[in-house]
């Protein structure tokens, strides 16, 4: 007959408390994007851009007595083997023209690359006056090993962008897509030689 003594007794509801505050905080991780996304929502300061292409104008009057400086920045999650750089790193553009530019991205190493690019704007406040046209971010890129590539972003400035807000700073993070996708395409490109 085995008896536990009070300090057993102790220290096992001790590890099970621990155990249900690291559950709480894994839970706790993985509900922050979504609860990031719900309070931006909430509040309407968000740094996030149009997901998806708008339209793009076709009659609309270029603001020739204002500048906005358009900053451009690019990360790559590490590990990624990416080298991801922007065409300019800064632009001075007139709300209501038409920007065209664009981002160079590698492929380092000698696997292939399925990612995302994740598109952010500072000041939060600005997102919603910088509206992407064409842009590599709303759709997943695949790249091979090795490969360089230009991948084009066509934007605009809104016209009734805020008097103080002078200055944009785009900013894309590449994040890798699910590690199944680049091995099936690893797998696919095997097959056909």
């Amino acid at each position: 007959m085995s008896t536990s003594t009070p300090l057993q007794q102790k220290n096992f509801r001790l590890a099970y408390r621990l155990a249900g505050v690291a559950l709480v905080f894994s839970a706790l991780g993985f509900a922050m994007v979504p609860l990031y996304d719900v309070i931006c929502k909430w509040t309407g300061i968000n740094g996030k851009t149009n997901a998806q292409a708008v339209a793009a104008i076709s009659n609309t009057q270029v603001d020739t007595s204002r500048w906005v400086t358009v900053q451009f920045l690019s990360h790559a999650m590490p590990g990624a083997g990416l080298e991801f750089k922007p065409e300019h790193f800064s632009m001075k553009v007139h709300p209501g023209e038409m920007v065209y530019t664009h981002y160079v991205v590698k492929n380092m190493t000698q696997e292939p690359f399925v990612g995302q690019a994740i598109p952010s704007v500072t000041p939060a406040n600005g997102a919603s006056y910088l509206q992407k046209v064409e842009c590599f971010c709303f759709n997943q890129q695949t790249f091979a090993p090795k490969e360089v590539r230009t991948l084009p972003i066509v934007f605009y400035i809104s016209n009734d962008i805020e008097p103080n807000l002078g200055t944009l700073t785009l900013s894309y993070t590449f994040f890798e897509a699910v590690k199944e996708q680049a091995n099936a395409l690893t797998n696919n490109s095997q097959l056909k030689l």
